[in-house]
C-alpha cells in the first residue's frame, strides 16, 4: 500500500466527524452567547415592568419574584433549549424544523402557568410577555444555527 494513499482514505471520515463537532460546538458556543443575551433582555423586561408598576406578587405564597429569578430562570431554561438543539443536530434529519416546531411547542406550554397563576391582570400580563422576550432571541437563534440545506 502507497503511504500517499493512505492518508487519503483516512482523511474522508476523520473531517466528516470533525465537521461534525465543529458544528455541535459552534452551535453551543452560539447558544450560550444567546443565552445572556436573553437573560439580559428578560431581566431589563422584568425591571421596565416593575419600573411601570408591575408587582410581580403570586397569590400562591404570597411572595413577590425578584430579578435575579428571572434571569435564573431564563438562564436554566435557555441552556435545556441548547441541549434540546444540540440532540437534534445530532439525531434529526432535519434540525432547525424540529427544533423550531419543539421550542415554539414549548413555548406555548410556558404560557400556560402565569395564567392559572391568580396573580394580578398586570402581574399575569407582564408573565405572559416576559416568557415570550427569551423565546424570541433563543428561538430564531438557534434555528439558525442548525439550518442546513435541506431544510
Amino acid at each position: 500500500m502507497n503511504s500517499m494513499n493512505d492518508t487519503g482514505v483516512v482523511a474522508g471520515p476523520a473531517s466528516g466527524r470533525t465537521s461534525q463537532t465543529h458544528r455541535l460546538r459552534r452551535l453551543a458556543g452560539t447558544g450560550f452567547i444567546a443565552t445572556l443575551a436573553a437573560m439580559v433582555a428578560t431581566t431589563l423586561a422584568a425591571a421596565l415592568a416593575q419600573a411601570v408598576g408591575v408587582d410581580f406578587e403570586v397569590p400562591d405564597g404570597g411572595e413577590t419574584i425578584p430579578l435575579s429569578g428571572f434571569a435564573v430562570v431564563t438562564g436554566f431554561f435557555s441552556v435545556v433549549g441548547i441541549v434540546i438543539a444540540v440532540a437534534l443536530l445530532r439525531w434529526s434529519a432535519r434540525p432547525a424544523k424540529r427544533f423550531v416546531w419543539t421550542a415554539v411547542s414549548l413555548t406555548a406550554i410556558s404560557l400556560v402557568p402565569p395564567l392559572l397563576s391568580g396573580a394580578n391582570t398586570a402581574t399575569t400580563t407582564a408573565l405572559l410577555g416576559l416568557h415570550l422576550v427569551p423565546a424570541t432571541v433563543m428561538i430564531p437563534t438557534l434555528a439558525r444555527s442548525l439550518r442546513t440545506r435541506a431544510d
